[in-house]
């Protein structure tokens, strides 16, 4: 993050995205995946695809209206 960007504060609105569409960089299908806006405007974590078990790194990034910006990379 930019040190100029201001950072997404949950309990301002409490009106961030819980919910992701992506697509497994394995398998192409499309999931859903849930996101936690508690865990920070940057987060970074592994998860298993729910179609073909594969894993992904995935990155979320929330902006300050709370808006998730989300990318899964194959591992």
């Amino acid at each position: 993050m930019r040190d100029d960007q201001e950072e997404f504060d949950e309990s301002e609105d409490g009106h961030a995205e819980t919910e992701a569409t992506v697509v497994c960089p394995h398998c192409s299908e499309s999931v859903e995946i849930t996101l936690d806006p508690s865990g920070g405007d940057v987060q970074e974590y592994i998860e298993d695809c729910e179609v073909c078990c594969n894993p992904w790194s995935v990155t979320v990034q929330y902006d300050v209206e709370g808006k998730a910006e989300v990318e899964v990379e194959k591992l």
